[in-house]
């Protein structure tokens, strides 16, 4: 029988960048490896994922302070921009 423990993850490198009207990305991409992220908004955000990616106002919705795991591929990014106020993006690697 396979035990499956939902949203367990070892945490890597974690990275905030700061979002506004104009979105923002952390610095570095995601590394070698790595297959998910863990991203947490401190205000209402829009968020796009891929290489060098730009969030816009019609990307997909996340709300405040609720962690969201994506899949990844190394060298991707995530994006996020503001939904009505800004705030701060937390991306965290989580295999």
């Amino acid at each position: 029988m396979t035990k499956t423990h939902g949203n367990v993850a070892r945490w890597g490198t974690s990275q905030d960048a700061t979002y506004t009207t104009t979105a923002a990305s952390p610095a570095a991409t995601v590394a070698a490896g790595v297959s998910r992220v863990r991203i947490m908004v401190t205000t209402d955000a829009r968020i796009r994922v891929g290489k060098n990616p730009t969030a816009t106002t019609t990307d997909t919705y996340l709300p405040a302070l609720v962690p969201e795991y994506v899949i990844v591929s190394p060298g991707e990014n995530i994006s996020a921009v503001q939904v009505s106020a800004g705030g701060v993006l937390n991306v965290t690697e989580a295999d």
